[in-house]
């Protein structure tokens, strides 16, 4: 996924991202919302109100600054909209912020274990691993505790809801909420054999992200 140097081409990744999340299961229906901004704006670009992250066209997306305020595109943006803007006004470096709802992530989070990288991948993308507990969705407290997680972490998993993976471009994004899934289903693969101890080397992980 190439990077992106207009508004126009945020959206054209923004929806491949999206056709490419359902098409994985990582989300259904109208869940999830996607979001990116060129590097250094003060305005993004979200997906509205009700929208299926398989179907987006150009008048789907609404743009935002970042007091929160519609600028343009499509009147209603998501209800999720605030989740996206407190994260870019804490991380400067954040230029696309994909939020699906990925089923072993929650899953795993959700009954109360850790989920462990076990790849170099997991290592080099993930990194590590924020969570929330359960706010409503559209809510400040959801908002506000995602944000503050993603200071320190690139994947923020939201309780019993979903997650929020971040990176300089919608490709990153896309590709660190990829491989918290993959962690997340073979976490949920070595619970199922007993296993709750073994994980990518935390030396090498340290070396990784040094």
């Amino acid at each position: 996924m190439r990077d992106a140097a207009t508004t126009d081409e945020l959206i054209e990744r923004l929806a491949e991202a999206g056709e490419l999340a359902v098409r994985r299961g990582l989300v259904l229906a109208s869940g999830g919302n996607l979001s990116a901004r060129l590097p250094g704006a003060e305005e993004f670009v979200v997906t509205g109100a009700g929208t299926w992250l398989d179907r987006l066209t150009p008048e789907d997306f609404t743009v935002l600054n970042l007091d929160g305020e519609v600028v343009g595109g499509n009147p209603s943006p998501s209800s999720e909209w605030k989740l996206h803007q407190r994260t870019y006004r804490v991380r400067e470096d954040v230029n696309a912020v994909v939020h699906i709802h990925p089923q072993h992530a929650v899953l795993v989070d959700a009954l109360g274990h850790p989920v462990r990288l076990f790849t170099l991948d997991h290592a080099a993308y993930v990194g590590s691993v924020g969570r929330t507990d359960y706010y409503p969705n559209g809510s400040d407290e959801l908002a506000d505790t995602a944000a503050a997680e993603a200071k320190q972490h690139n994947c923020v998993i939201l309780g019993n809801h979903g997650c929020s993976a971040l990176g300089d471009s919608v490709g990153m994004a896309f590709r660190r909420a990829m491989n918290l899934e993959e962690a997340a289903t073979a976490t949920y693969r070595a619970l199922c054999l007993g296993d709750t101890t073994t994980a990518f080397p935390e030396a090498a992980l340290r070396t990784l992200h040094a």
